[in-house]
Protein backbone atom coordinates (compact mmCIF):
# COMPACT_ATOMS: atom_id res chain seq x y z
CA UNK A 1 0.00 0.00 0.00
CA UNK A 2 2.95 2.33 0.57
CA UNK A 3 3.91 2.18 -3.10
CA UNK A 4 0.30 2.57 -4.18
CA UNK A 5 -0.04 5.64 -1.97
CA UNK A 6 3.03 7.21 -3.63
CA UNK A 7 1.33 6.75 -7.02
CA UNK A 8 -1.90 8.15 -5.57
CA UNK A 9 -0.21 11.35 -4.41
CA UNK A 10 1.60 11.70 -7.74
CA UNK A 11 -1.60 11.33 -9.74
CA UNK A 12 -3.67 13.55 -7.45
CA UNK A 13 -1.09 16.30 -7.74
CA UNK A 14 -1.17 15.91 -11.53
CA UNK A 15 -4.92 16.55 -11.53
CA UNK A 16 -4.58 19.92 -9.80
CA UNK A 17 -1.49 20.90 -11.77
CA UNK A 18 -3.77 21.83 -14.66
CA UNK A 19 -6.91 24.01 -14.82
CA UNK A 20 -8.95 21.02 -16.03
CA UNK A 21 -9.45 19.80 -12.46
CA UNK A 22 -11.01 23.08 -11.39
CA UNK A 23 -13.12 23.18 -14.55
CA UNK A 24 -14.43 19.67 -13.86
CA UNK A 25 -15.25 20.47 -10.25
CA UNK A 26 -16.96 23.73 -11.21
CA UNK A 27 -19.06 21.96 -13.87
CA UNK A 28 -20.02 19.16 -11.47
CA UNK A 29 -21.06 21.51 -8.66
CA UNK A 30 -22.91 23.83 -11.05
CA UNK A 31 -24.77 20.98 -12.75
CA UNK A 32 -25.83 19.37 -9.47
CA UNK A 33 -27.23 22.70 -8.33
CA UNK A 34 -28.95 23.44 -11.64
CA UNK A 35 -30.49 19.98 -11.88
CA UNK A 36 -31.72 20.11 -8.29
CA UNK A 37 -33.18 23.60 -8.22
CA UNK A 38 -34.43 24.01 -11.79
CA UNK A 39 -35.04 20.62 -13.37
CA UNK A 40 -35.88 18.95 -10.05
CA UNK A 41 -37.94 21.97 -8.94
CA UNK A 42 -36.56 21.79 -5.43
CA UNK A 43 -38.56 24.69 -3.99
CA UNK A 44 -41.82 23.58 -5.57
CA UNK A 45 -41.59 20.25 -3.77
CA UNK A 46 -41.70 22.06 -0.41
CA UNK A 47 -39.74 19.25 1.26
CA UNK A 48 -36.60 19.42 3.36
CA UNK A 49 -34.97 16.58 1.46
CA UNK A 50 -32.06 16.02 -0.91
CA UNK A 51 -33.77 13.14 -2.70
CA UNK A 52 -33.95 15.15 -5.92
CA UNK A 53 -30.30 16.16 -5.57
CA UNK A 54 -29.10 12.57 -5.37
CA UNK A 55 -31.48 11.26 -8.04
CA UNK A 56 -29.43 13.06 -10.72
CA UNK A 57 -26.05 11.70 -9.61
CA UNK A 58 -26.07 8.51 -11.75
CA UNK A 59 -26.71 10.55 -14.88
CA UNK A 60 -24.07 13.16 -14.03
CA UNK A 61 -21.54 10.43 -13.32
CA UNK A 62 -22.41 8.81 -16.63
CA UNK A 63 -21.25 11.97 -18.36
CA UNK A 64 -18.43 13.22 -16.17
CA UNK A 65 -16.70 10.24 -14.50
CA UNK A 66 -15.64 8.55 -17.79
CA UNK A 67 -14.07 11.90 -18.68
CA UNK A 68 -11.93 11.65 -15.54
CA UNK A 69 -11.06 8.00 -16.17
CA UNK A 70 -10.23 8.26 -19.87
CA UNK A 71 -6.77 9.78 -19.28
CA UNK A 72 -5.59 7.39 -16.57
CA UNK A 73 -3.89 4.87 -18.86
CA UNK A 74 -4.60 6.10 -22.40
CA UNK A 75 -2.51 9.22 -21.81
CA UNK A 76 0.34 7.16 -20.32
CA UNK A 77 0.37 4.90 -23.39
CA UNK A 78 0.12 7.76 -25.87
CA UNK A 79 2.94 9.76 -24.27
CA UNK A 80 5.09 6.67 -23.76
CA UNK A 81 5.45 7.20 -20.01
CA UNK A 82 3.73 3.89 -19.23
CA UNK A 83 7.03 2.07 -19.85
CA UNK A 84 8.78 4.35 -17.36
CA UNK A 85 6.01 3.84 -14.81
CA UNK A 86 6.05 0.06 -15.08
CA UNK A 87 9.84 -0.11 -14.77
CA UNK A 88 9.65 1.40 -11.30
CA UNK A 89 9.94 -1.02 -8.34
CA UNK A 90 6.18 -1.42 -8.07
CA UNK A 91 3.73 -4.08 -9.16
CA UNK A 92 1.09 -3.51 -11.81
CA UNK A 93 -1.58 -3.85 -9.14
CA UNK A 94 0.02 -1.09 -7.07
CA UNK A 95 0.11 1.19 -10.10
CA UNK A 96 -3.52 0.46 -10.95
CA UNK A 97 -4.65 0.89 -7.35
CA UNK A 98 -2.71 4.12 -6.95
CA UNK A 99 -4.19 5.65 -10.08
CA UNK A 100 -7.68 4.53 -9.11
CA UNK A 101 -7.46 5.93 -5.57
CA UNK A 102 -6.23 9.28 -6.89
CA UNK A 103 -9.11 9.56 -9.35
CA UNK A 104 -11.60 8.36 -6.71
CA UNK A 105 -10.33 10.93 -4.22
CA UNK A 106 -10.62 13.59 -6.91
CA UNK A 107 -14.27 12.61 -7.49
CA UNK A 108 -14.75 12.60 -3.72
CA UNK A 109 -13.45 16.17 -3.49
CA UNK A 110 -15.92 17.24 -6.18
CA UNK A 111 -18.72 15.49 -4.28
CA UNK A 112 -17.61 17.04 -0.99
CA UNK A 113 -17.83 20.52 -2.49
CA UNK A 114 -21.59 20.04 -2.91
CA UNK A 115 -21.76 20.21 0.91
CA UNK A 116 -23.48 23.66 0.79
CA UNK A 117 -26.53 21.82 -0.57
CA UNK A 118 -26.71 19.91 2.71
CA UNK A 119 -26.35 23.16 4.67
CA UNK A 120 -29.04 24.81 2.57
CA UNK A 121 -31.61 22.10 3.17
CA UNK A 122 -30.90 22.27 6.92
CA UNK A 123 -31.46 26.02 6.91
CA UNK A 124 -34.75 25.62 5.05
CA UNK A 125 -36.08 22.73 7.12
CA UNK A 126 -35.27 19.68 9.22
CA UNK A 127 -34.08 16.89 6.91
CA UNK A 128 -33.10 13.42 8.07
CA UNK A 129 -29.35 13.98 8.12
CA UNK A 130 -28.63 10.28 8.58
CA UNK A 131 -30.34 9.64 5.23
CA UNK A 132 -28.31 12.41 3.60
CA UNK A 133 -25.06 10.99 5.01
CA UNK A 134 -25.82 7.48 3.75
CA UNK A 135 -26.75 8.96 0.36
CA UNK A 136 -23.36 10.66 0.15
CA UNK A 137 -21.62 7.37 0.96
CA UNK A 138 -23.70 5.60 -1.70
CA UNK A 139 -22.92 8.29 -4.25
CA UNK A 140 -19.21 8.01 -3.52
CA UNK A 141 -19.29 4.23 -3.93
CA UNK A 142 -21.22 4.56 -7.19
CA UNK A 143 -18.66 7.06 -8.49
CA UNK A 144 -15.98 4.48 -7.70
CA UNK A 145 -17.81 1.85 -9.74
CA UNK A 146 -18.17 4.22 -12.71
CA UNK A 147 -14.49 5.11 -12.37
CA UNK A 148 -13.26 1.50 -12.22
CA UNK A 149 -15.12 0.72 -15.45
CA UNK A 150 -13.79 3.81 -17.19
CA UNK A 151 -10.27 3.04 -16.01
CA UNK A 152 -10.41 -0.43 -17.52
CA UNK A 153 -11.56 1.00 -20.85
CA UNK A 154 -8.67 3.49 -20.68
CA UNK A 155 -6.20 0.63 -20.26
CA UNK A 156 -7.41 -0.95 -23.49
CA UNK A 157 -6.62 1.96 -25.80
CA UNK A 158 -4.21 4.85 -26.24
CA UNK A 159 -6.99 7.10 -27.59
CA UNK A 160 -8.71 9.07 -24.83
CA UNK A 161 -11.84 9.72 -26.90
CA UNK A 162 -12.31 6.02 -27.55
CA UNK A 163 -11.72 5.34 -23.84
CA UNK A 164 -14.36 7.91 -22.94
CA UNK A 165 -16.93 6.51 -25.36
CA UNK A 166 -16.29 2.90 -24.35
CA UNK A 167 -16.45 3.75 -20.66
CA UNK A 168 -19.66 5.71 -21.10
CA UNK A 169 -21.30 2.89 -23.06
CA UNK A 170 -20.46 0.21 -20.48
CA UNK A 171 -21.56 2.46 -17.62
CA UNK A 172 -24.74 3.27 -19.54
CA UNK A 173 -25.55 -0.44 -19.81
CA UNK A 174 -25.06 -0.93 -16.07
CA UNK A 175 -27.22 2.12 -15.38
CA UNK A 176 -30.07 1.31 -17.77
CA UNK A 177 -30.37 -2.36 -16.81
CA UNK A 178 -32.68 -1.48 -13.92
CA UNK A 179 -35.19 0.61 -15.88
CA UNK A 180 -38.61 -0.80 -16.71
CA UNK A 181 -37.99 0.05 -20.37
CA UNK A 182 -35.21 -2.54 -20.43
CA UNK A 183 -36.73 -5.03 -18.00
CA UNK A 184 -40.05 -5.16 -19.87
CA UNK A 185 -38.18 -6.37 -22.94
CA UNK A 186 -36.75 -9.30 -21.00
CA UNK A 187 -40.04 -10.00 -19.22
CA UNK A 188 -41.56 -10.92 -22.57
CA UNK A 189 -39.45 -14.06 -22.90
CA UNK A 190 -37.07 -14.49 -19.95
CA UNK A 191 -37.83 -16.16 -16.59
CA UNK A 192 -38.36 -13.91 -13.58
CA UNK A 193 -35.02 -15.03 -12.12
CA UNK A 194 -33.19 -13.68 -15.18
CA UNK A 195 -35.08 -10.38 -15.04
CA UNK A 196 -34.30 -10.01 -11.34
CA UNK A 197 -30.63 -10.73 -11.97
CA UNK A 198 -30.43 -8.12 -14.72
CA UNK A 199 -32.13 -5.55 -12.50
CA UNK A 200 -29.71 -6.32 -9.66
CA UNK A 201 -26.77 -5.18 -11.80
CA UNK A 202 -28.20 -1.69 -12.23
CA UNK A 203 -26.56 1.27 -10.56
CA UNK A 204 -30.01 2.83 -10.24
CA UNK A 205 -31.44 -0.17 -8.38
CA UNK A 206 -28.55 -0.33 -5.94
CA UNK A 207 -28.23 3.40 -5.39
CA UNK A 208 -31.95 3.95 -4.92
CA UNK A 209 -31.98 2.09 -1.60
CA UNK A 210 -28.90 3.90 -0.32
CA UNK A 211 -30.34 7.27 -1.33
CA UNK A 212 -33.32 6.51 0.92
CA UNK A 213 -30.98 5.88 3.83
CA UNK A 214 -31.34 2.10 3.73
CA UNK A 215 -27.99 0.40 4.33
CA UNK A 216 -28.20 -3.03 2.77
CA UNK A 217 -24.98 -5.00 2.98
CA UNK A 218 -25.79 -6.49 -0.43
CA UNK A 219 -25.64 -3.03 -2.03
CA UNK A 220 -22.30 -2.29 -0.40
CA UNK A 221 -20.93 -5.66 -1.50
CA UNK A 222 -22.22 -5.01 -5.03
CA UNK A 223 -20.34 -1.73 -5.44
CA UNK A 224 -17.16 -2.99 -3.78
CA UNK A 225 -17.24 -6.21 -5.82
CA UNK A 226 -17.79 -4.28 -9.03
CA UNK A 227 -14.85 -2.00 -8.24
CA UNK A 228 -12.65 -5.01 -7.42
CA UNK A 229 -13.63 -6.84 -10.60
CA UNK A 230 -12.88 -3.93 -12.93
CA UNK A 231 -9.61 -3.14 -11.15
CA UNK A 232 -8.59 -6.77 -11.65
CA UNK A 233 -9.59 -6.49 -15.32
CA UNK A 234 -7.48 -3.34 -15.59
CA UNK A 235 -4.47 -5.17 -14.16
CA UNK A 236 -4.94 -7.93 -16.74
CA UNK A 237 -5.26 -5.36 -19.55
CA UNK A 238 -2.10 -3.51 -18.48
CA UNK A 239 -0.13 -6.75 -18.06
CA UNK A 240 -1.25 -7.90 -21.51
CA UNK A 241 -0.19 -4.64 -23.12
CA UNK A 242 3.12 -4.77 -21.28
CA UNK A 243 3.79 -8.32 -22.46
CA UNK A 244 3.00 -7.31 -26.03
Amino acid sequence: MRQAWIITKRELYAYFATPMAFVFIAIFVAMTGAFTFYIGRFFDRNQASLETFFSFHPWLYLLLVPAVAMRLWAEERKSGTIEQLLTLPITTFEAVLGKFLAAWLFCGIALLLTFPMWLTVNVLGAPDNAVVFVSYIGSFLMAGAFLAIGMCMSALTRNQIIAFIAGSVVCFLFTMSGLDLVLNFFRLWAPDAVVTTIASFSFLTRFEALSRGIIDIRDLIYFLSLISFWLFATVIAVETKKAA
